[in-house]
C-alpha cells in the first residue's frame, strides 16, 4: 500500500474523550486530507490484483465466481496487512502520523531545484504560435475558416509544442526556487470528496444509448448467468464462433461486473449501473482532483472546478471527453481516459520528483489496471509514457525515464502481444475503414469553433501555466507528442506500420486535457495589484464556463444521446429495456429471436438466454459482409425494422428465416408489412404487448 506524507501533530494530552484534543484534531485533518489518495490508490491496487488473477485464471479455465472469491480473500488479507503496517508505523513514529496520501513531503528531487522565469522574447514567440494554432485549429471546417489548410494549425502547433518543450527544459535548469507541492489540506480534500459524491449521485440519473454496450454489458450478463468467461463469440453464437479479432480477452472489467453480480445475487445491469458506476464516477473525479492539485501552481480548487465543469458542459454526440465520462464511464475505455490517464501523469510526476519505489509500484499497478479496462491502453499508454520519458530525457534523467517506461508498459503491451500470439487474429479489417486524419481527430475530441479554440489554448499553453519543475516538463512532453501526431501524414504512417487505424482517433487521450483546461484559470497577470491578480483566475474560469455553456453540448442534452430521469436507471432506453424483459418472460420455442434491431441489441443486455439474429450490424465486419451469414441477418433486420425498400422478394425472407432457424419473431404493431407476412411464413401469433411500445410476437409452427 502507498506510504503517506508525515504530518507533524501536537503531543497527545489527557482528555475525557468527549472533546477532541489538538493531537486528535490534527490526526483527523490529516486523515481527511489523505482520503482521496487512499481511495484512488487502493482502487488501483485492488483492480490490478483482480486483473492479474483473471489473466491467471484464463488458461486454468477457472469459473469467474471462483476467481472473484480468491480476489476477495486475497484482497482483504492484503488490506489487513497494510492497515497493521500503517498503525504500527504511526505508533513507532514520534509526533507524526502516517496514512496514504499525496506526496506532501516528497519533494526531494524537485523542491531545491531552481528554475528561471521564461525569457520574454521566446515566450512571446511561443505564445504567438500557440494562439495561432489554437485559433486556426478551432476554426478549421467552420464558416470562419472555410477552405483553410490543416497545415496552418499543424505547423503552428508543432512550433508551439517545440517551443514549450524548450522553455520548460530551460526552466528546469537554474533560477528562482520551485515552490514544492505541500499536499492538499483537509478542507481541499473535503471539497473534492463532496464534488465526487455529487458526480457519483448524478451518474445514476443519466442514461446514454451506446451501441457498444451490447458487447460490454452483454459480456457481463453472460458471465453473471453462466459463470463462464466466453473465449469465443457470445453475441452471434453460444461461445462457438471465433471472437472478434479487435477485442482479445485481456480486459477484465466486464468479467468483474458479471462475477460481482453473481456473488451478490443481482442482475449484472444492477451491479454495473447501480453499484459499480457511482464508485467509478467518484474515483474518476478524485483522480482528476489529485492531478489538478499536483500540477496547479495556485488556485487548485478553482482549476478543479473548471475541469469538472468542462466534462459536464462539453459532451456531444461524437467523441468529446465529456461523452466518455459519466455517459460511458461503465465501459472500460471511459474509465481509462477519465481516471487512468490523470493518475498515470500523477504517478509519473511523483516518481520523477521523488524516485520512491512506492510510486514506481503504483505505476506498474496502474498499467495493469489500464489493460484490465481496455485494450486501448496498449496503444495510448506507450504514447503517454513515451512523451513523459522524452521530457525527462531532455534534462538527463534517462535512468528514471527508462525504469518508468519498462514498468508502465511491460504488462499491458506484453499481455496483448501474448494474447494475439496464442489466440491469433489481429485488428478488424472492416473496422479499419473508420480511420480519421489529424484534422478530424482534433475535431472529434477537442471540438471546433470557440470551444475548440479554448481547448487548443489549454493544449499549447497549459505547460506554461503548470507548476514549475516536473509538472511543467511532463505537460510539455504531452503537448509536444500530440502536436507531432496532429501533423498531416503522421497518423497515416502509424496506421500503415501498425494496422491500428480503428482507434488512432483516440490519441488525444494521452493528454490530461481536463486538467490543462483547469490550469487556464491559474494564469497570473504581471501586474502589481494583488486584487487584479486574484480576480484574474475567477474571470478566466467564468469566461470559460460561459463559452462551454453557450457553444458546447452539455452532457445531459439529447444531442449527447443522453436521457435524464427522475430515478436511477440502467444506461439504456427504458422502453427497450421493458420490452426485452417482456420477451424474455414469454414462452418461446427454440431458435433465434428476430425483433427490431434496437430490441435485439437491448435483449443481450438483459439476458444471454435469448439468442438474437443480429446483435449489432457493425460487428458483421468480422464475418465478411458479403457472406450469406451476414446477408441473411441484415435482410431479416430490415424486415423486422419495417424497411420494406431493402427487401427484394418475400421468398428471400422465408429462406433466411429457415437458414438461421428463427423460432420467434416480434415486431412493432406499426410494422404492418411484417405483421401481415409473418403468418404466411408459417408463424403463429402467441403474445401481444400494449402501449407504449406495442408489439406482437409470433412463433414457428
Amino acid at each position: 500500500m502507498p506510504t503517506v506524507d508525515h504530518v507533524a501533530v501536537a503531543p497527545p494530552t489527557r482528555d475525557s474523550g468527549l472533546r477532541p484534543t489538538p493531537g486528535r484534531t490534527s490526526r483527523l485533518a490529516a486523515a481527511l486530507a489523505a482520503t482521496p489518495a487512499v481511495l484512488t490508490d487502493s482502487a488501483v491496487l485492488a483492480f490490478a490484483l483482480w486483473t492479474v488473477l483473471y489473466h491467471v485464471a484464463l488458461p486454468l479455465h477457472l469459473a469467474p465466481s471462483v476467481t472473484f472469491l480468491i480476489w476477495l480473500v486475497v484482497g482483504v488479507a492484503l488490506a489487513g496487512v497494510a492497515v497493521v503496517r500503517v498503525v504500527r508505523n504511526s505508533r513507532a513514529a514520534t509526533g507524526v502520523i502516517g496514512g496514504a496520501g499525496d506526496d506532501a513531503g516528497a519533494v526531494a528531487a524537485g523542491a531545491e531545484r531552481r528554475t528561471p522565469g521564461h525569457p520574454r522574447r521566446w515566450l512571446a514567440v511561443v505564445l504567438a504560435a500557440a494562439t495561432v494554432a489554437a485559433v486556426t485549429a478551432g476554426l478549421a471546417n467552420t464558416p470562419a475558416g472555410e477552405g483553410m489548410s490543416w497545415w496552418i494549425p499543424a505547423v503552428a502547433g508543432a512550433v508551439a509544442g517545440v517551443g514549450v518543450m524548450l522553455l520548460t527544459r530551460r526552466a528546469w535548469t537554474a533560477g528562482t526556487p520551485v515552490s514544492p507541492d505541500r499536499g492538499p489540506t483537509a478542507a481541499q480534500s473535503a471539497y473534492a470528496l463532496v464534488v465526487s459524491g455529487l458526480v457519483a449521485l448524478s451518474s445514476l440519473f443519466l442514461a446514454r444509448n451506446t451501441p457498444d454496450d451490447v458487447y460490454y454489458v452483454g459480456k457481463s450478463v453472460w458471465v453473471a448467468e453462466r459463470d463462464i468467461v466466453p473465449r469465443n463469440d457470445f453475441l452471434f453464437s453460444e461461445n462457438v464462433l471465433p471472437g472478434m479479432a479487435s477485442l482479445p480477452p485481456t480486459a477484465s472489467i466486464e468479467v468483474f461486473a458479471g462475477a460481482l453480480a453473481r456473488f451478490l445475487g443481482v442482475h449484472a445491469g444492477t451491479a454495473l449501473f447501480f453499484l459499480m458506476l457511482p464508485v467509478m464516477a467518484a474515483l474518476a473525479v478524485l483522480a482528476l482532483w489529485r492531478l489538478t492539485h499536483r500540477w496547479a501552481p495556485r488556485r487548485p480548487l478553482l482549476a478543479f472546478s473548471l475541469a469538472v465543469a468542462y466534462l459536464y458542459l462539453v459532451a456531444g454526440a461524437d467523441a468529446a471527453l465529456g461523452t466518455f465520462h459519466l455517459p460511458r464511464l461503465h465501459e472500460g475505455k471511459g474509465m481509462f481516459v477519465s481516471a487512468v490517464i490523470p493518475l498515470m501523469w500523477l504517478y509519473l510526476t511523483r516518481w520523477f520528483d521523488g524516485r520512491r519505489r512506492t510510486d514506481l509500484a503504483l505505476i506498474g499497478a496502474l498499467s495493469i489496471t489500464a489493460i484490465g479496462l481496455t485494450t486501448t491502453a496498449a496503444i495510448i499508454l506507450p504514447m503517454l509514457v513515451g512523451a513523459a520519458a522524452f521530457a525527462m530525457l531532455t534534462v538527463g534523467h534517462w535512468k528514471a525515464a527508462l525504469t518508468a517506461g519498462v514498468v508502465a508498459l511491460a504488462y499491458p503491451v506484453g499481455s496483448v502481444v501474448l494474447t494475439q500470439v496464442i489466440l491469433g487474429g489481429g485488428t478488424a479489417a472492416g473496422a479499419d475503414a473508420a480511420f480519421y486524419d489529424a484534422e478530424y481527430t482534433y475535431r472529434r475530441t477537442l471540438e471546433i469553433g470557440i470551444v475548440g479554440v479554448v481547448s487548443g489554448l489549454a493544449l499549447w499553453c497549459g505547460p506554461l501555466l503548470a507548476r514549475r519543475g516536473t509538472p511543467a516538463l511532463l505537460a510539455a512532453g504531452g503537448t509536444l507528442a500530440l502536436s507531432v501526431l496532429l501533423v498531416p501524414g503522421v497518423l497515416e504512417l502509424i496506421s500503415a506500420l501498425s494496422g491500428i487505424s480503428v482507434v488512432l482517433w483516440r490519441v488525444p487521450w494521452l493528454l490530461a486535457l481536463p486538467t490543462l483546461i483547469g490550469l487556464l484559470c491559474t494564469v497570473e497577470l504581471p501586474v502589481r495589484s494583488r486584487t487584479l491578480r486574484a480576480a484574474t483566475g475567477g474571470l478566466v474560469a467564468a469566461a470559460a464556463v460561459a463559452v462551454f455553456a453557450v457553444w458546447a453540448t452539455p452532457m445531459w442534452s439529447p444531442r449527447s444521446y443522453v436521457e435524464v430521469y427522475d430515478r436511477p436507471v440502467w444506461k439504456m432506453p427504458q422502453q427497450r429495456q421493458a420490452i426485452a424483459f417482456w420477451i424474455k418472460r414469454q414462452d418461446r420455442p427454440d431458435g433465434l429471436l428476430l425483433a427490431p434491431s434496437t430490441i435485439m441489441r437491448a435483449s443481450l443486455m438483459v439476458t444471454s438466454e435469448v439468442r438474437v439474429v443480429l446483435p449489432r450490424d457493425f460487428y458483421l465486419v468480422e464475418y465478411d459482409l458479403e457472406s450469406q451469414f451476414a446477408k441473411d441477418r441484415l435482410l431479416l433486420a430490415a424486415f423486422a425494422d419495417g424497411r420494406v425498400e431493402d427487401i427484394s422478394h418475400r421468398s428471400d425472407v422465408a429462406a433466411a428465416l429457415d437458414r438461421l432457424e428463427v423460432g420467434t419473431i416480434c415486431v412493432y404493431r406499426g410494422n404492418r408489412y411484417a405483421r401481415e407476412l409473418v403468418p404466411e411464413l408459417g408463424f403463429t401469433q402467441f403474445a401481444e404487448r400494449g402501449r407504449p411500445g406495442a408489439m406482437v410476437c409470433f412463433r414457428r409452427g
